[in-house]
């Protein structure tokens, strides 16, 4: 006789944030496992009951596509650098760089946005601030997004409580260095192919990669060129999608703070589908990061599993950001 089989927890689980703030013990210790097993395979976790407004969503990206619909030369005074506030337009931005891949550019536009509050330190506030560039002809944009980075940092430092516990450290292990952190918001434009044309061989809407900072919070479309993930079990996968959820995904620097033990999710999004060429997505992305000046040590064995060379936060960051720059 056969013994049933027992069902397999997903690469990407879903995580109720719910139980984890009002819960018992045993639920949070759940939780906290769960976690940590999903952050050494995958680098990625799919999170609900977050309590961010769906609606506000969807006015930003309602007040974004009608900016991205301008014509090229209304959008171009707006125009930044990778790093920058503004709008990157076609061509900025090749995210397989960072993998040391020469792909074409990513089939993308962008607004992005960063911190917000400039520093004491004048020179940290040279580097990492600047006033945020607001389109004038999307005026509701502004009070849209400010709102929504409010609810981002929340959710962030909830989040690094919760990693903090998931190795078995305190709570407030990653959460202590977010006294003044910096961030970056990008609201990225898909169009389809009529407007990016046939893509290259070897293009994407983003190239494979992984992020740099600390944890990233997606807020997603589904769609046929839409998100994929790298599982070693499983190589390129569709990430899972939910309404509902974020994509939490870790980068770089929190997977080098953890000696390895969690991985930085590496992902792409597909070029437009051949089948659907018309498709079109917007991704609300909130790239947490952590205060300028944090030195970033690994987490010692027996929880971590590599012992990295300490670095200084922003310094490892900037080079990363640079890496992904199309001249």
């Amino acid at each position: 006789m056969t013994e049933p089989q027992t069902p397999q927890t997903p690469r990407i689980p879903t995580i109720d944030l719910r139980p984890w703030l009002d819960g018992d013990a045993r639920a949070r210790t759940a939780i906290a496992r769960t976690v940590d097993e999903a952050l050494q395979t995958a680098g990625f976790l799919l999170v609900t009951g977050h309590g961010v407004d769906p609606a506000l969503r969807d006015g930003i990206r309602e007040a974004a596509r009608a900016f991205f619909a301008l014509p090229a030369e209304v959008k171009q005074p707006y125009a930044a650098k990778v790093g920058g506030r503004g709008w990157l337009g076609p061509g900025a931005e090749a995210n397989g760089y960072s993998e040391g891949t020469q792909t074409p550019p990513d089939l993308k536009e962008s607004l992005t946005f960063a911190t917000h509050e400039p520093f004491d330190d004048p020179a940290v506030n040279a580097e990492w601030y600047a006033p945020n560039v607001w389109p004038a002809e999307v005026p509701g944009l502004q009070a849209l997004c400010e709102e929504y980075l409010d609810r981002m940092a929340e959710l962030e430092k909830r989040l690094l409580s919760l990693l903090g516990e998931a190795l078995g450290l305190e709570p407030d292990f990653f959460s202590r260095h977010m006294d003044h952190p910096t961030y970056g918001f990008n609201v990225n434009w898909y169009p389809g192919t009529e407007v990016v044309g046939e893509p290259q061989p070897g293009q994407f809407r983003i190239g494979p990669h992984t992020d740099f900072g600390t944890v990233t919070i997606l807020d997603r479309q589904a769609g046929k060129g839409g998100l994929q993930v790298w599982t070693d079990d499983g190589g390129w996968e569709d990430a899972p999608f939910d309404p509902a959820a974020f994509t939490i995904n870790i980068g770089d620097l929190m997977a080098r703070w953890t000696g390895d033990r969690w991985r930085s999710g590496r992902h792409r999004v597909l070029p437009p589908p051949a089948d659907t060429p018309a498709e079109e997505l917007i991704s609300l992305v909130y790239f947490g990061e952590c205060t300028p000046g944090t030195v970033v040590e690994s987490v010692p064995a027996p929880v971590g599993r590599v012992a990295y060379e300490a670095v200084d936060s922003h310094t490892y960051l900037r080079a990363k950001l640079d890496s992904i720059t199309v001249d």
